[in-house]
């Protein structure tokens, strides 16, 4: 579903991104952990075009992103994207934060987009919401709802960037119980993520990155109990502590 292919990335002189390569198979959860600074999150925003590459090939689902031909607005709206903030519109309610893209991009019906955002604000528990305003939500609230619009549009693949980070405690569990769910209903993800617990729970292989390096793409299994590098190994043991 998304392939990922020696690429590389600069800001300016400095080389964010070196010779990156990986695969997400469809139906596979992948997370992709490392120390702040690794390259995670601008790795995550290649695969839809947020951040454009310099050199490398990343295609999702046949479709080559930097292909100057390719509808980069066609395919975002097939790739879902859940940031650290949630990024909801603050002046509209729930129900329009779901139907606004439904409506413009997949030029759906007000009536179909309702009922289809309705199907899942549902499904993350939040319907009784739907005419409420995101200043009127905690923040795992407002994330559910951010995950919810995503979904709304019928993605072929997720993308989370540190999807709890911005979240208190208490309000990562609702949130990653959500993405654990669409994980075992088979939906292709692609996680960054510190929650090694929602890892070692639900992920088929973890990309441990460092210096914007992948530095080991490896089993869960693998990863977890017998990690190849020494700097993985110096990583799990502080986050785990």
């Amino acid at each position: 579903m998304i392939e990922i292919e020696n690429v590389s990335k600069w800001y300016g002189a400095v080389q964010v991104l070196d010779g990156c390569s990986t695969r997400v198979e469809r139906g596979d959860v992948v997370v992709v952990c490392g120390p702040s600074g690794s390259g995670k999150s601008t790795l995550i925003k290649t695969v839809n075009g947020l951040e454009p590459i310099q050199q490398g090939t990343i295609r999702v689902d046949c479709t080559t992103v930097g292909d100057p031909g390719t509808d980069l607005a066609a395919l975002r709206a097939r790739i879902g994207m859940v940031f650290q903030n949630f990024e909801l519109f603050p002046h509209l309610s729930v129900r329009d934060n779901l139907n606004l893209a439904q409506v413009k991009v997949l030029k759906r019906s007000r009536e179909e987009a309702d009922a289809n955002g309705l199907t899942y604000l549902e499904r993350v528990g939040l319907a009784a919401h739907r005419d409420k305003f995101p200043s009127q939500l905690s923040g795992g609230q407002q994330q559910r709802v951010a995950i919810a619009r995503a979904l709304a549009m019928d993605p072929v693949a997720m993308l989370f960037d540190e999807p709890t980070s911005a979240l208190d405690p208490e309000m990562v569990g609702e949130v990653l119980d959500v993405m654990v769910g669409l994980a075992r209903d088979g939906m292709t993800m692609m996680v960054v993520t510190h929650e090694m617990g929602f890892a070692r729970k639900v992920a088929d292989r973890v990309v441990f990155m460092d210096g914007g390096r992948i530095v080991e793409d490896s089993p869960k299994e693998d990863f977890f109990t017998a990690p190849k590098s020494e700097r993985a190994r110096d990583f799990l043991a502080r986050i785990i502590h």
